[in-house]
Parts: structure tokens; sequence; C-alpha cells
């Protein structure tokens, strides 16, 4: 199912917990333009469509317009300027979302090569619920995981046993 290019240990978690409470047969609006893992989606059943590369934070269009139950975001969120504005507009009744947590012992991550990729926020558990529940969400089950690095070192250390990512189902809640 996977091979070396893939976060292995983040997919498999990130898949299992999709399982959990997505049938394939539900169309996904997954945000972000395709990549590795919509391709996986689609290797295990699911019909998923991506956004096409707009800034989510101003452009909506793609979430809009999507006739798809569920949208998904996988580590996608703490790009974004105001990920409140894009949440607020999804018309699904289903989000299965999953974030980088912030780490007190590591910086916020930037690339070193490419000036879009960072995070502009690296969310602390209650933070990003709070967040989905002014947004319109209902929280209906969580997860978190570890990353460990095969380095030597304190943050190494710390990493192994510090939980990494988050992941959250969400329903839509009715009186939004």
């Amino acid at each position: 199912m996977y091979d070396n290019t893939y976060p292995n240990k983040r997919y498999k978690h990130t898949l299992e917990f999709l399982k959990k409470h997505i049938r394939p047969e539900e169309l996904i609006m997954d945000l972000g333009v395709d990549n590795p893992f919509s391709k996986l989606m689609r290797n295990e059943g699911y019909e998923v469509e991506n956004t096409k590369g707009e800034d989510l934070d101003i452009d909506f269009s793609s979430v809009v317009e999507s006739t798809a139950s569920v949208v998904t975001a996988f580590e996608i969120f703490e790009h974004l300027v105001a990920p409140f504005n894009v949440l607020r507009e999804i018309k699904a009744d289903k989000l299965v979302a999953s974030i980088p947590l912030r780490l007190w012992f590591s910086p916020a991550y930037k690339s070193k090569t490419d000036p879009w990729d960072r995070h502009y926020h690296e969310f602390e558990d209650w933070q990003f619920d709070w967040l989905l529940q002014k947004a319109g969400w209902e929280i209906r089950d969580m997860a978190k995981w570890t990353n460990p690095v095969n380095k030597l070192g304190f943050r190494p250390f710390l990493r192994s046993f510090t939980p990494r990512y988050y992941i959250v189902y969400a329903i839509r809640k009715k009186d939004q």
C-alpha cells in the first residue's frame, strides 16, 4: 500500500481514521491540489476531487461549488492566514481534517527553498477545536500520534512521545 516516498506512519493513521468515519461511496472534496494522499484515497475506493491550487484564504469557489458530502483537509489549515473563512464556506456536512501540532521545543516550519511552504499557524489541539467550533463544526472524534525521527538528540527524543499530529472528524452544526 505504501512505498518509501510516503510518510508511512502519518498516512497509515490518516487512512485508518478516514475509513472509520467515511464510506467510500461518499464524494470527497480534498482541500489542496492532487497529491499522494488523494491518490491513495482513490486507490482505496474513494471518489476524490481536489481544489485547483487557488489561494484558499481568498478564493473559496472550489469549496462553494462542490457537491461533495465530505471535505478533507490534511495538513493544510496551518498554511492559511485565516482558515476560519474557508471553514465557514464549506457546504459539505462532514469534515475530516488533520494538522501538525505546535511543539514547544521546535520552531514553526518554514521551508528553506519554497517561499510558499511555511506554517502560518501551528495549533495546539484546543485552538484547532475552538476554530472548528467557531466556524460551525461539531467534533465527533479525534486522535493524535507521534512522529519520531531517526536521529540522536534531545528534540528527536521528545518527538518519540510528544504527539505531532492531530486529526478530527466533525459534522456541520445543524443551526449553521
